[in-house]
């Protein structure tokens, strides 16, 4: 993100084993980060069921496997996805960062979010195996992503492998942990009472930024994450 990643790499040559684990490690915890994942969960921790905890990490652990199916082939034989491929990956990501803010939306306008007495009124809601899916909708797109393509021009395969390891672990623990960190605020007593109130802005955002994420796949508008 706006040339954090190749600052980080560029601080190792590829051959130092612990240099690569070190920016590896730094990799994945900044990726989270991305402004594509920011607006993921924010609307997917609002709409969660299960533990904001959960359902970051089984989020993280979606788009890590998918780091890791098409990051390796990256790595070892310089494979990459078709450009059309990761295009449509792209589109995807935004209209399902559109489709959970118009979810959470359309639960507000249901009342699910209204405040009454000690009790927020929720019905069902994202669970666990849906945020997998949609982190490995998020994977296949990041498998493109700046990261990779700099773990790939390692010299050593072997250890570019470990390196992609580490970036896909360390990126589902950050994802965890921005998940934990964004339940716990909603969590706290203040922002319960205005939770019905911060609904419709989180919706808001996450549906302006899923709607110009797809747009820029598509060229339709610049595009510069």
């Amino acid at each position: 993100m706006f040339g954090l990643d190749d600052w980080l790499v560029h601080f190792s040559d590829g051959t130092t084993l612990l240099f690569v684990v070190v920016i590896a490690v730094l990799l994945g915890l900044r990726h989270a980060t991305d402004p594509d994942h920011l607006a993921a969960v924010t609307t997917l921790v609002t709409n969660g069921r299960g533990g904001a905890t959960r359902l970051g990490l089984t989020w993280g652990l979606g788009h890590a496997s998918s780091l890791m199916l098409f990051g390796v082939p990256i790595v070892l034989w310089k494979a990459y996805l078709p450009p059309r491929v990761e295009q449509s990956a792209e589109v995807t990501i935004g209209l399902v960062i559109m489709a959970l803010a118009l979810w959470l939306l359309l639960r507000w306008r249901r009342g699910a979010f209204a405040h009454d007495h000690a009790h927020l009124r929720v019905p069902p809601r994202r669970t666990p195996w849906q945020a997998y899916g949609i982190g490995l909708v998020h994977g296949v797109a990041g498998s493109g992503g700046v990261g990779v393509l700099l773990l790939a021009a390692i010299h050593s395969q072997t250890v570019a492998l470990v390196a992609l390891a580490l970036f896909a672990g360390c990126t589902a623990i950050s994802m965890a942990l921005l998940s934990t960190g964004f339940g716990a605020i909603l969590g706290r007593p203040g922002a319960q009472r205005a939770f019905g109130r911060i609904v419709p802005a989180f919706g808001a955002f996450g549906l302006c930024f899923g709607t110009w994420y797809a747009l820029g796949a598509l060229a339709v508008v610049p595009y510069a994450l």
